[in-house]
């Protein structure tokens, strides 16, 4: 029966998604529909069954992290927050096949990215 309420409007997934966006300083209106549809697919399928908020959550900041760049993030979440997800970011552009390379590579063609992160992505044409 909740089910139906999905057909009539926004999806529990994109609402949650939404909050999540919110909670990491980033308004959900910035991020593309095709863009957080993605996410959610993304997240459901490398998070465990009953992690869906958190792996919403983590998404959202890296985000928020690549979409402000390195000092508009410190400013709105703390130098903690901002190093942690330098070091995402950093782990991802190493590693390469992760959900947050994921999430970053769908940020960037989106033409999400801060110019700052943008300018730090290099994608083998091979």
């Amino acid at each position: 029966m909740l089910r139906l309420f999905d057909f009539l409007g926004r999806s529990t997934a994109i609402r949650a998604l939404d909050d999540a966006l919110r909670a990491a300083g980033l308004h959900p209106l910035l991020v593309p529909e095709p863009v957080k549809l993605t996410v959610i697919q993304l997240a459901r399928k490398h998070a465990a069954a009953g992690a869906q908020a958190a792996a919403f959550a983590d998404a959202a900041h890296l985000l928020a992290y690549c979409i402000f760049g390195h000092e508009q993030f410190a400013e709105s979440h703390g130098a903690l927050a901002a190093d942690h997800a330098e070091h995402r970011l950093e782990a991802a552009l190493e590693d390469g096949d992760t959900l947050d390379a994921k999430l970053i590579l769908l940020a960037f063609h989106a033409e999400l990215l801060s110019p700052e992160i943008a300018d730090r992505i290099e994608l083998d044409e091979s």
